[in-house]
């Protein structure tokens, strides 16, 4: 049984990491990773050797699709800016878990005739996995079933994000109080439409507070590992600052439950020894 474990960045400045290499740092942390610089631009196909080259076959990137496509275009007309964000991203060959089509939150149920055509016209070889943020989809029963029909006929993933322990109280810092202003405000959803289900889930400030929301992930993790599924899940905090130690944390609290489950790598040193 595999269970992959990741944060939204491979690098913060808050964790100690070499001075180069910082993706094969966090690859021995972790051992998948969201890839949201993808949203800004179609990164060079050199960039993305060097992110292979970084990692071994069994890591897991989550690879976010420009917003040319998925929010300035709508998924419409956008065939030659799909086939070169593909193109780019070609080198991670096994790598490449899932294309992440994070749809804007003015994409409401009356748009899922275009993100059907998408999906249709996609090419199959790849693994989608999509993102909605209209609150329709998550408080309209029908508008949830369908997208989850339409998820089905491409085989593709509904990635929800949960910010219930985010919004459980008040914010008492900065970094929340942008969260709070930035992050949707959806219900929970704990349905698996594939056998690779992805959360992205985010706590608070305080580990404890973070910790404690995630038990009900953890026991949701537990049962899709028994049903031969291959979970992903993604932890964020409101600056990411323990992210990467809290992924580690919540892959031993679920290896608790399940003894088999293949183990994280063991983190490298964070700097060569030296003789001075």
């Amino acid at each position: 049984m595999l269970l992959h474990v990741g944060c939204a960045q491979w690098t913060h400045a808050a964790w100690e990491q070499p001075s180069r290499d910082k993706l094969r740092s966090y690859a021995s942390w972790c051992n998948a990773v969201e890839s949201n610089t993808t949203f800004y631009a179609t990164p060079s196909r050199s960039a993305v050797e060097n992110w292979a080259a970084q990692t071994p076959p069994d890591f897991r990137f989550v690879v976010k699709l420009p917003q040319v496509i998925t929010h300035e275009r709508r998924l419409t007309n956008v065939d030659a800016e799909l086939r070169a964000f593909l193109s780019a991203i070609e080198p991670l060959g096994p790598r490449n878990h899932a294309v992440w089509i994070q749809l804007p939150a003015a994409f409401s149920p009356t748009d899922l005739g275009t993100l059907a055509a998408f999906l249709h016209k996609a090419p199959a070889a790849h693994r989608y996995a999509v993102e909605v943020r209209h609150r329709a989809f998550f408080e309209d029963a029908g508008a949830a079933g369908n997208l989850e029909r339409v998820l089905a006929r491409a085989q593709a993933e509904w990635i929800p994000f949960d910010t219930g322990t985010l919004f459980s109280r008040r914010p008492t810092s900065f970094a929340e109080r942008d969260a709070w202003m930035k992050k949707p405000r959806v219900a929970r959803r704990t349905r698996a439409l594939t056998g690779y289900p992805i959360v992205r889930y985010i706590g608070r400030d305080s580990v404890d507070e973070t910790v404690d929301g995630w038990a009900y992930l953890v026991e949701l993790v537990v049962n899709w590992l028994s049903e031969g599924r291959s979970p992903t899940i993604f932890l964020h905090t409101p600056d990411n600052a323990e992210a990467l130690n809290l992924a580690r944390r919540f892959h031993a609290t679920v290896a608790a439950a399940m003894p088999s489950l293949a183990p994280l790598p063991a983190p490298v040193e964070t700097e060569p020894p030296t003789l001075f």
